[in-house]
């Protein structure tokens, strides 16, 4: 395969965005200066720079660029040049007012922000691939270049505009999707409540409608919308590889669940030279280093599990969440060698020096405004060596034991109107199986519910309402093939365009897990239902419950209470040589633990029990070695097990036996051998 990593580059990247326009020029050479000092490799540059790179139509000036890169050049610091096209210029909008995007009740959006922008819109379209071309011809060969990076964050905040230019451009989007308007008809199931249609002419957008519209149009829309955006990336991209071959193009994504939902990241993974993200902690009560382990994991998945790039995070505490605490003193570290430990092939920050002005002047920087004599700016140094000494796992890839289905499409579907229950949340129970498989140090996998299966010996289905033939027909042949499945309610129920699945829930499941649901039975808000086992262990459900019927499947735990009383709420489905689980309500934390642990001893995973609850132990081996990180959330010391002695690489020392790792602290081993 060929190197997709940033060109020029040995070690791991260390940096982050670096907006050198906001300051006078006398300061960019102490930022050099203490970029040396902290360690940076690699920084990003004009990603927000279209109205100084282009201050009118067709005239340009690049000196100050010029000056930038030549003097990061000069001092050994390579660049992740942006093409800027997330922020057009005023002068482009006063001429182009129609490229600002419409909202389904029909509101333009007005410019004063960023990614206010009409993706289907060819004024746009022409401009943003002008000022690429002209990006790429002058630095396309640059020595200092080592990675194209293309807008900033597609789908955020606007994923989807409804103008007139996207209703036709829909149209030919349906027409070359579907093929014909009755095509489309059968698709949307327009047969209820008269919304037949004889031409392609007629269709519109899924604006505002008195009550529900058509959840099939909405879920296309959605489709549509994503294309739309990524037909504007490779075309930029294209551009970029015929101008500037030899240096990969990527996007920054935000592929955790908490940061965007409107882009289908199996679907972009396909599209970039190398994977990169984005990521910020949620800071809302939650153990935050789940979510950052759970956004990693998702991350190396799209990037089929070859090593990825971590483009942003934040150094300490971001500036958009109603309450922005700081990081507490070894968290930056934990959090940048966390998503090292899963495939990040070094970490960058948002942003260098931290502004003193516009929207983000309060969001953490590496280089803080108390400058050098602050508790941030120690720890950056501090990481920066810390990254170099772990340059050995470069090209390595992390190990996983257990993969996780998730697809977006299906979240799409989910999440539009009418639905059983408002309070089944796909993503909490993605968040919660997730939270369950990390509690037992289990390192996940993403998949795609129509990928390989078979290196996995246990794969989780938290929430996938929406599911295809093909992926029912692949989880069937994985669990005959002697693989462990465990599923959780309202999966498999409708197909691609949201028709609920001929004959008995679940659809494209029931087969696989030996069972028919007659009838769902959501509960009201507290309500909860008492479950007991055939060991006599006693669990507890919400949200949700159904009436199972068994068709092959053994009852293993059974409503004791509530309008399903007696019938079946967990099963298990012996299947070929494999097993399928099927939980019939939300579980919470102990009762997913207990349904995980059964389903882990079919699948022959022996537990890790020696193991500390908040201490991550992740492997990345490759042709260099096999490399062991482990990661103290506590506030504890504690000790890791060691299957062979090896050289800890932040410290130097020898270890053997049991690895001593402080409270709050990381430690990375090359194992001998």
């Amino acid at each position: 395969m060929p190197d997709t990593s940033p060109r020029g580059l040995t070690r791991l990247t260390f940096g982050g965005d670096y907006n050198p326009e906001q300051w006078p020029e006398s300061v960019w050479q102490e930022d050099v200066r203490l970029m040396r000092e902290a360690g940076v490799t690699m920084v990003s540059v004009g990603i927000f720079s279209w109205a100084l790179l282009e201050p009118a139509p067709g005239e340009y000036d690049f000196g100050w660029l010029d000056r930038v890169i030549g003097l990061l050049h000069e001092n050994g610091i390579r660049v992740d040049l942006g093409t800027p096209t997330v922020a057009p210029p005023a002068w482009f909008y006063r001429a182009h007012p129609e490229a600002l995007p419409v909202t389904a009740d029909g509101t333009r959006y007005e410019f004063g922000s960023r990614g206010a922008i009409c993706h289907s819109n060819a004024d746009y379209r022409a401009a943003a691939g002008a000022i690429t071309v002209k990006l790429a011809e002058r630095y396309g060969d640059h020595p200092a270049l080592a990675l194209w990076h293309v807008h900033n964050e597609y789908g955020v905040p606007v994923s989807a505009c409804y103008c007139d230019s996207c209703a036709a451009h829909f149209r030919r989007w349906l027409a070359r999707t579907h093929g014909t308007v009755e095509a489309v008809n059968e698709a949307w199931g327009t047969a209820f409540w008269g919304q037949h249609y004889t031409g392609f002419e007629q269709i519109n957008p899924p604006r505002a409608t008195p009550t529900v519209g058509n959840p099939g149009q909405a879920l296309d829309y959605k489709r549509f919308a994503d294309a739309t955006i990524r037909e504007n990336f490779t075309a930029e991209r294209d551009i970029l590889h015929r101008l500037s071959p030899g240096v990969p193009v990527t996007t920054n994504f935000m592929t955790a669940l908490s940061q965007c939902d409107s882009i289908d990241y199996w679907a972009w993974g396909r599209e970039v030279d190398l994977v990169t993200n984005d990521h910020y902690l949620i800071t809302d009560g939650r153990r935050t280093h789940v979510n950052l382990a759970m956004a990693a994991d998702l991350t190396r998945s799209v990037a089929g599990g070859a090593p990825w790039l971590l483009l942003e995070h934040s150094a300490s505490g971001v500036n958009w969440q109603p309450r922005n605490p700081a990081k507490a003193p070894g968290q930056m570290a934990r959090n940048s060698l966390g998503h090292v430990a899963r495939g990040s092939e070094g970490a960058m920050f948002f942003q260098w020096r931290q502004s003193r002005r516009g929207a983000e002047k309060f969001h953490s920087s590496m280089l803080p405004h108390g400058g050098t004599d602050t508790r941030v700016w120690r720890e950056v140094v501090e990481l920066g060596a810390s990254v170099e000494s772990l340059s050995p796992v470069r090209g390595t890839r992390t190990e996983a034991d257990a993969a996780m289905l998730w697809d977006w499409q299906s979240w799409w579907a989910q999440n539009l109107a009418w639905r059983p229950s408002a309070d089944h949340d796909p993503r909490e129970r993605a968040d919660s199986f997730y939270e369950a498989l990390y509690d037992r140090h289990r390192t996940v996998d993403f998949a795609h519910p129509e990928a390989d299966l078979s290196a996995y010996p246990l794969v989780v289905v938290p929430a996938l309402y929406l599911m295809t033939e093909a992926a029912g027909n692949n989880v069937r042949e994985y669990v005959e093939n002697g693989g462990t499945l465990v599923v959780s309610y309202f999966s498999g129920i409708v197909d691609e365009h949201d028709a609920v699945h001929e004959g008995a829930y679940p659809g494209a499941l029931r087969d696989v897990l030996g069972l028919t649901v007659e009838e769902f039975s959501p509960l009201l808000k507290d309500e909860r239902v008492r479950l007991t086992g055939t060991d006599g262990s006693e669990l507890t459900g919400d949200v949700w419950t159904e009436f199972v019927v068994p068709r092959g499947a053994e009852t293993v735990w059974t409503y004791a209470d509530g309008l399903t009383a007696g019938r079946p709420a967990v099963t298990r489905h012996p299947l070929g040589h494999g097993t399928a689980w099927y939980v019939s309500t939300r579980l919470d934390a102990q009762g997913l633990d207990a349904l995980i642990g059964r389903a882990a001893d079919d699948a022959r995973l022996a537990p890790r029990a020696d193991l500390p609850r908040d201490v991550e132990v992740v492997r990345r081996s490759g042709e260099s070695g096999t490399y062991l990180f482990a990661i103290n959330h506590t506030a504890g010391d504690t000790k890791v097990p060691l299957e062979s002695p090896g050289t800890e690489l932040l410290t130097g020392e020898r270890a053997a036996g049991r690895l001593p790792v402080p409270a709050g602290a990381v430690r990375v081993v090359r194992l001998d051998g």
